[in-house]
């Protein structure tokens, strides 16, 4: 059964999905990259994280560079190209952790979905929000519901009219009408990003919730 079929029983979501093109989620080999390129672009405007971004490359003579590399710049360097002390320290985190524990992706890829954010999360500065995003958009996991996205919240929240009023409550119902989603949650929650307009750049904070 591809995605669509399954997630067409939502006849909701099915009106929503009306006319959109299908996803595909893929895997990238360059997980820690991903992870650094997450961070940097937190809480951002599109055009200023492009900005960072190619500031910080610029420090590399334009390529990726290795965790140790990484790890060698000093946070004042970092800073420098628009960063905050907090997002300095972060991206030293995530390259002392790759050296130390280990971050290839295929290591990750052996690990189901609650264990490789366990793993993920064990980075300071690096919190659940963050971990789902890549294993959707990194890992390629076709399964992943982020209900502390903001994106996914007030899409849902017009779909289903919902009431956030009462958090608690508020996040128990995402979950429950998400369950019905899966084994293609990643996928709904790509229609759902897509028709509301809100793309899951920076939504959240870095720190662990």
């Amino acid at each position: 059964m591809d995605y669509r079929t399954h997630l067409e029983k939502d006849k909701k979501l099915k009106k929503l999905m009306a006319g959109h093109e299908d996803f595909h989620v893929s895997r990238r080999k360059d997980i820690i990259y991903y992870l650094v390129v997450s961070i940097m672009s937190q809480q951002l405007s599109s055009k200023a994280a492009g900005t960072i971004h190619r500031r910080f490359l610029d420090l590399y003579k334009g390529r990726v560079p290795r965790p140790e590399e990484i790890l060698a710049t000093p946070v004042e360097v970092l800073r420098g190209v628009g960063l905050s002390n907090a997002k300095a320290s972060y991206l030293h985190n995530v390259a002392r952790f790759a050296l130390e524990q280990g971050f290839d992706h295929r290591k990750l890829q052996k690990m189901n979905d609650e264990e490789a954010i366990g793993y993920i999360t064990q980075i300071k500065g690096v919190g659940r929000w963050t971990a789902e995003m890549l294993l959707m958009f990194a890992l390629g996991r076709k399964d992943v519901f982020s209900p502390d996205d903001i994106g996914i919240q007030n899409a849902m929240i017009h779909l289903y009219k919902l009431d956030n009023t009462d958090k608690k409550a508020f996040r128990t119902e995402l979950l429950r009408i998400s369950q019905a989603w899966s084994p293609y949650r990643t996928y709904a929650c790509l229609h759902l990003w897509h028709w509301k307009d809100n793309s899951p750049s920076a939504k959240k904070p870095a720190g662990k919730k």
